[in-house]
């Protein structure tokens, strides 16, 4: 028996969780996020039961790979960003993900200004899952230097592993 629950489909045995992380270009925060939180679901043997991607508010970047020093912190750090590519958010994204997750404030009423109203409560700050940084955003590392990415890159893997937690225990996987 499969049944509809929104959009996460459900079978006696399974259900898809599909997961979105938004930023402005998808070349630095989102893809960073997309890359360690699919690591982890990976790991966590979760690949079949959850779904992850990643897009920018702009077109500026479409087709191109993270910035190449998130890249190489990622790397660094055991993770591989180099199969993401930029892409800019789709209409049709907002119905067919369950979390959609952004790096700041601006995207996050960026995307409540796009989004049709019924797919709000999808809508957070990822930072909201974070326990110590909740309405908090990520800063953007773009225009800094290497530290601003080694602690972009330590709050996502802190953010993700919360996120996970919450994903596995709200849905029973």
């Amino acid at each position: 028996m499969c049944q509809s629950v929104g959009i996460l489909f459900a079978t006696e045995s399974h259900i898809v969780i599909k997961v979105l992380f938004v930023c402005t270009g998808n070349i630095c925060r989102s893809p960073t996020a997309d890359g360690v939180f699919r690591t982890m679901v990976s790991k966590a043997g979760l690949g079949s039961h959850i779904e992850v991607d990643s897009c920018g508010l702009s077109g500026y970047h479409v087709g191109e790979q993270a910035d190449s020093r998130s890249r190489e912190m990622a790397a660094s750090r055991g993770y591989d960003l180099s199969p993401i590519r930029s892409r800019k958010i789709s209409p049709a994204d907002y119905s067919d993900f369950d979390y959609i997750l952004a790096m700041d404030d601006g995207h996050l009423a960026d995307m409540q200004r796009q989004s049709p109203v019924q797919h709000h409560q999808k809508l957070s700050l990822f930072l909201d899952h974070h326990p110590d940084r909740k309405g908090q955003s990520v800063p953007d590392p773009y225009y800094g230097g290497t530290n601003g990415f080694v602690s972009v890159f330590d709050m996502i893997e802190e953010t993700s592993k919360a996120l996970l937690a919450h994903i596995r225990e709200k849905h029973g996987i």
